[in-house]
């Protein structure tokens, strides 16, 4: 069953989609049923994916890679990065050459998850 808030892409065009309303059973593209996105949470990779969140004065820093930038290459690269909190979603999205993070106007203790879509890798949550 589809559910708010889950993520869907399409292996044909590249399509990735957020649900807004819950609603049909199935999600179609280009003639086929979209990919239900199962998000990670562990990386076993040497490209670090897992959202990581810092405080700062005006809400939080979501960083991907605590220690080392995720690449942020033309064909490697954060599409975008996310907070969810009970009755909210902050988005980021980001291009290529851009720094893998971005900063959200949230209190810590208010956010449910944070996650990030990486064009190669798929979807990770904190």
């Amino acid at each position: 069953m589809i559910k708010l808030r889950d993520v869907y892409y399409c292996e044909i065009c590249g399509n990735v989609v957020e649900i807004l309303n819950e609603g049909s059973p199935a999600l179609v593209c280009c003639g086929q049923d979209m990919v239900f996105l199962e998000v990670q949470t562990q990386d076993s990779s040497t490209e670090k994916h897992v959202p990581y969140i810092e405080e700062t004065a005006t809400g939080v820093l979501v960083k991907i890679g605590q220690n080392q930038d995720h690449p942020m290459l033309e064909k490697h690269y954060i599409k975008f990065i996310e907070v969810l909190t009970k009755d909210k979603v902050f988005r980021a999205e980001l291009q290529p050459e851009m720094k893998p993070e971005a900063e959200f106007p949230v209190k810590k203790d208010e956010i449910l998850m944070a996650r990030e879509w990486c064009n190669l890798h798929g979807l990770w949550k904190s």
